[in-house]
């Protein structure tokens, strides 16, 4: 399991398609950047609009490329129990070095059925889960004492942390082993959850300063405590900004804004308002970015 910054990255379009090429160029800048691991297609990577076929495709591509230099989660989460193993085991086969599942959506579950939902993955495949809780997208919130009670399968190696609610996050610290690994899921509180003994960040900011994200927890777990909190203030009017519409949205806009050229959303995400782009190109302007003639 890694320690440090996850990048969910961005998954490039180019006329509707996957934009492979692209997506070797952002690999290779994330390694070259310091990126600790890529997590590919998650909800930062557009995979609800992704059809297997596309997501097997993109995540073989990435364990190719990447080739063992850094690790390698892939998103395999699903509201179906049975199509969640089906990828998670087809990641494992062509190398994969983890997988990351969102809790159910829609349909949902009760806490025994997360269990049960989680235990029946985890028994499928011999490589690690990360467990993604984000109930401001599914619904459904994952509670500390059942993620205590996943922690104890061998192969539930960690959680993502998404719910923005640090007092929870306190819980779970509280009740797991100190073997299992905690990553934030929101960029604005990295550091708060790296106080109460977090691992790392897999984050949506990473897509645009890497090395940046990355410095911010190596800097805590180094003990540069001082360091580490000042780039998180610096950095959080610029995380607000990105959030500003609904992931990926504005992350993909922003890196587009700096010539990376990652294509649009797909639908049923559109591209965004004026006002809001402004209050995007203000911030990253204010970071220190360049955003050329924007």
């Amino acid at each position: 399991m890694f320690k440090g910054s996850g990048v969910a990255i961005v998954t490039p379009f180019k006329d509707d398609q996957i934009d492979f090429e692209k997506l070797e160029e952002l690999l290779e800048w994330h390694i070259s950047e310091g990126t600790d691991a890529i997590i590919i297609c998650g909800t930062t990577g557009e995979s609800a609009t992704m059809s297997d076929e596309e997501q097997k495709e993109a995540i073989k591509f990435t364990v190719e490329k990447v080739n063992k230099r850094i690790d390698v989660i892939a998103g395999t989460g699903s509201n179906n129990t049975a199509h969640s193993i089906e990828l998670s085991k087809y990641s494992e086969e062509v190398g994969a070095d983890g997988v990351l599942i969102v809790t159910p959506y829609y349909n949902k579950t009760t806490q025994k059925g997360l269990i049960e939902h989680y235990t029946t993955i985890a028994d499928s495949i011999n490589i690690p889960i990360i467990i993604y809780n984000v109930p401001g997208r599914t619904g459904l919130n994952i509670l500390p004492k059942t993620i205590y009670e996943l922690s104890k399968h061998p192969n539930i190696r960690g959680v993502k942390e998404a719910s923005g609610d640090i007092a929870q996050v306190a819980e779970i610290a509280r009740l797991v082993p100190e073997d299992f690994y905690i990553y934030s899921g929101n960029d604005d509180m990295i550091v708060p959850l790296l106080s109460l003994g977090g691992h790392g960040v897999i984050s949506v900011v990473a897509n645009i300063l890497p090395k940046d994200t990355h410095n911010m927890v190596k800097y805590f777990l180094d003990g540069d405590i001082k360091s580490s909190k000042n780039l998180q203030l610096k950095m959080k009017p610029l995380i607000d900004a990105l959030f500003i519409e609904v992931n990926p949205i504005p992350v993909k806009e922003a890196m587009n804004i700096l010539g990376i050229e990652v294509g649009p959303c797909r639908l049923p995400l559109v591209s965004m308002g004026e006002a809001n782009r402004n209050k995007l190109i203000e911030e990253m302007s204010l970071y220190g970015m360049n955003v050329g003639g924007q």
